[in-house]
């Protein structure tokens, strides 16, 4: 192979790897990238459609649910919801004969549509007390969330138990027209 030929074969071989390395650089890697995205993309939309399609599915229990939740607030007259709270208290109190230490009712803004009263609830009693006691919190017809709870031991033998706990009762605002 003489030189010309060999020069001129070097550069069709410079020309085709600098075709090869534009194309990768403006066509391929985009097209790969946005490849990428894409499927991303639909993907996502796809797990939001079987998400919506779950809550339609769900939607007249939700409902149902929700409505239940709104009639079992607490009564927008905070003395009267805050009075309500407290007698239930002291009912499911008797009803597990469980001694009530204290309660520390405070209200909380937390939104501009509703608002929750939160009781820090302190009693003690045997572990039958605090199980009974602790069902009828959770089986009231109240809207209310038991936020936290802890169990110690009151003595040393562990049969008399202290129950610190954190309940929120949620009070809607109703909508003026």
């Amino acid at each position: 192979m003489n030189p010309a030929q060999r020069q001129k074969m070097l550069m069709v071989a410079a020309v085709a790897i600098a075709v090869v390395w534009l194309g990768d650089r403006l066509v391929v890697t985009p097209l790969t990238k946005a490849w990428k995205e894409r499927s991303a993309r639909i993907l996502d939309l796809r797990k939001k459609v079987t998400q919506g399609s779950a809550l339609l599915e769900r939607e007249s229990i939700i409902r149902k649910r929700w409505s239940g939740m709104e009639t079992n607030t607490v009564s927008e007259e905070l003395s009267i919801a805050e009075s309500r709270v407290l007698k239930s208290f002291d009912r499911w109190s008797k009803d597990s004969d469980l001694n009530i230490l204290s309660i520390k009712p405070q209200w909380r803004r937390n939104a501009d549509d509703y608002m929750t009263l939160e009781c820090r609830v302190d009693a003690f009693g045997d572990l039958g007390k605090i199980v009974r006691f602790l069902y009828e919190v959770e089986q009231a017809s109240l809207a209310l969330k038991v936020d936290s709870f802890e169990i110690s031991p009151r003595d040393n033998t562990g049969k008399q138990l202290t129950l610190g706990l954190q309940v929120s009762a949620l009070r809607l605002q109703t909508q003026e027209p």
